[in-house]
């Protein structure tokens, strides 16, 4: 039901082609995968999403289990006919926004918090969030984990992992359903040695797939290599790699050359919502009076529909005019471009000439000249 296949590797790098099939579909690996936190992307219909070329999106745990409730999403069919998505969903465990809340009560068997609307006391642990994902019915489920802040010591990291695994190897056990491939957490902060031991412990449990968490809390890109570099040399080269919350087109590229092969952010549709847009030659922000005359398109190498359809100016109106189709367009455009990037990394994968490939985007990447390519 769930297969991995590695297709091809760049001659250079350690840069993956691969191909992941699910319940739900096929997913060509490296990809990126839009974020709808709530069982739905912010502006834009499943429909657009779908338009984009979007292979699998992600929903949360922790904010479906708060509203509308599994047991609601599970009654209406699962997520994906309660979303009306037909291809693969994968579901983050929550443990990066509950360990992120002000308050919170930590223990060894799992986290207490307040409901954030009714301050209700509300526990989340290993088999809670297996069996919440197991109703919610994704393709792709997270085991709930430590999301260790950055900085954190030593001794804190060290710590923390033994119940990052002890929790992995609960939430193996509390899996209930064979139609969901359940992936762990490696976690250790910045240390070479905590990533190495967490990495073998957790690739010994013979998991569908493995995720790198712990790396978008404010390291930075640098670090954010160096834990990449320290980390997939212990992963299995047969399964996928997802590396959690990476979400610039500088940072994903430079994960791909080391090796990964999955990642999801929230910057496509929240930098859309304010005017922030991604082209060849990097960000634009729609809302400066540069843009009132622009009838070039946001990126005239780029064949969404909204770069098909409409001016640069037009979309700076919108903005001006708090139009909620400025969101729309944005979005469905920004989703497009990191789609569009990692649909390019993987020809380059093909081809054996991704390290040439990569330098010759990010060559162009930030170079605006205020067409948009022309």
């Amino acid at each position: 039901m769930f297969r991995f296949e590695l297709l091809a590797t760049d001659r250079a790098t350690r840069a993956r082609r691969g191909r992941l099939h699910t319940p739900h579909g096929t997913i060509e690996t490296p990809i990126f995968m839009p974020v709808g936190t709530h069982g739905a992307l912010k502006a834009m219909t499943t429909a657009q999403v779908l338009e984009t070329g979007a292979q699998i999106i992600l929903s949360n745990t922790y904010h479906l289990h708060l509203k509308p409730g599994e047991q609601l999403v599970a009654k209406a069919g699962g997520l994906h006919r309660f979303m009306a998505w037909d291809k693969p969903i994968l579901t983050d465990s929550g443990g990066f926004q509950v360990f992120s809340l002000p308050k919170k009560e930590i223990t060894e068997e799992g986290v207490f918090f307040a409901h954030e609307v009714s301050g209700e006391r509300i526990f989340l642990g290993p088999k809670e969030a297996t069996a919440i994902q197991n109703q919610l019915g994704a393709d792709i489920i997270m085991a709930f984990d430590e999301c260790i802040p950055y900085p954190a010591t030593h001794a804190y990291a060290a710590k923390s992992i033994k119940k990052t695994l002890r929790w992995a190897e609960e939430c193996l056990k509390a899996h209930q359903r064979p139609d969901q491939a359940l992936f762990p957490i490696v976690q250790g902060s910045v240390y070479a040695d905590l990533r190495k031991q967490c990495a073998e412990a957790l690739t010994a449990l013979d998991a569908p797939g493995y995720a790198i968490g712990g790396v978008s809390v404010g390291e930075g890109l640098e670090l954010l290599k160096q834990v990449v570099d320290c980390t997939e040399p212990y992963l299995p080269a047969h399964k996928p790699r997802y590396l959690m919350g990476v979400g610039l087109p500088e940072d994903i590229l430079e994960s791909i050359e080391r090796g990964m092969d999955m990642f999801d952010c929230v910057i496509p549709t929240r930098y859309a919502r304010s005017a922030t847009l991604f082209t060849r030659r990097g960000r634009i922000r729609l809302t400066s009076r540069r843009y009132r005359r622009d009838f070039f398109p946001v990126d005239a190498g780029c064949s969404c529909y909204c770069c098909a359809n409409f001016s640069r100016a037009y979309l700076h109106h919108l903005f001006n005019a708090n139009e909620i189709l400025s969101a729309t367009l944005s979005a469905i455009h920004n989703v497009r471009f990191f789609l569009d990037l990692a649909a390019g990394a993987r020809t380059a994968i093909e081809a054996g000439h991704f390290a040439d490939w990569k330098r010759e985007f990010l060559g162009q990447y930030g170079r605006d000249d205020g067409k948009g390519g022309e």
